[in-house]
């Protein structure tokens, strides 16, 4: 058993990789934390982290110990959860890792009442610019726009999400008329620079046929909450998931263009790892995850 704690603890040491957030994370001093992380070293005989005042970096004995470790650590989870199966109430630790804009939304009021059903399970919901991976093991699951890259992980597809190019009825009454991508030239294009990609380039596809045009304009902004609102106030067009402006669209706020073209889809995922036996608490939350979400977008539910 203790050889097992002092797997689940190197894991925490390895991933989140300061002694400190450790010490917080485990509710324990930094001194406890540093101590265990001796004593266990001198059981195995090995260094297993080279320790500066500003990082901690992995031994190629303690690379050895974190890989060898955590398939063992999630063997004895699947374990468990297969032994748990019959139990009515969820308990442990579900980590969920979400996009900043939609995981305020919508993710969060989703936990909150998944919490209130399970009240003996430790949820956590941490949002990032973009999705983490699953592969180090700091989060359980992840809900992300577009395919997951890697086929290593099972995908959930939620919802629906095509992105609509719009902007208000105000600044369509004052530019000229868009009848093809060519004519985004002559336009006000309020870009979103995120994940260092190439954010200028807005694509379209038609009949089968494929368009890209370079985008500019005098607003641009990191945040696709700011977009939207300098859209909504007048300033020019924007490319965004149409979970994010199908409220306006409706209210009539926003106008949507060129809506025979088709710009690349963002279909919401919920991805988690492949185990032989998905503990009781991912499988469950995943199910009233799509439930919900379809009940609160119902015109992006899948058809």
């Amino acid at each position: 058993m203790a050889m097992i704690d002092d797997l689940s603890f190197f894991q925490q040491v390895a991933t989140r990789g300061s002694l400190t957030e450790v010490a917080r994370h485990l509710g324990l001093s930094l001194p406890a934390v540093s101590k265990r992380l001796s004593q266990l070293e001198a059981r195995l005989g090995v260094q297993l982290l080279q320790r500066t005042t500003r990082r901690l970096s992995l031994t190629p004995e303690g690379t050895l110990y974190l890989e060898g470790g955590r398939p063992i650590l999630r063997q004895l989870e699947e374990l468990e959860s297969a032994l748990n199966r019959r139990q009515p109430t969820l308990q442990g630790r579900l980590r969920i890792n979400g996009t900043l804009g939609f995981g305020r939304q919508h993710l969060a009021p989703v936990v909150s009442s998944f919490a209130r059903l399970h009240p003996e399970l430790e949820l956590s919901l941490e949002l990032s610019s973009q999705p983490s991976s699953l592969l180090d093991d700091q989060f359980d699951m992840s809900v992300c726009m577009g395919e997951p890259p890697d086929s290593r992980l099972i995908a959930m597809r939620l919802l629906e999400n095509p992105r609509i190019l719009c902007a208000s009825p105000q600044y369509l009454e004052a530019m000229p008329a868009l009848s093809g991508v060519e004519d985004l030239v002559r336009h006000n294009c309020i870009v979103l620079r995120q994940f260092g990609s190439d954010y200028a380039i807005w694509r379209f596809s038609k009949d089968g046929q494929d368009y890209s045009h370079k985008v500019s304009g005098t607003l641009s902004s990191n945040d696709g909450e700011v977009a939207l609102r300098l859209a909504l106030d007048g300033h020019g067009l924007i490319l965004r998931s149409r979970w994010n402006v199908q409220d306006h669209l409706e209210s009539g706020r926003l106008r949507a263009v060129l809506s025979d073209y088709q710009a690349p889809r963002a279909d919401i995922f919920v991805v988690y790892q492949h185990r032989r036996h998905t503990p009781q608490r991912i499988s469950v939350f995943a199910r009233y995850l799509a439930q919900e979400l379809a009940r609160r977008l119902p015109f992006a539910a899948l058809t």
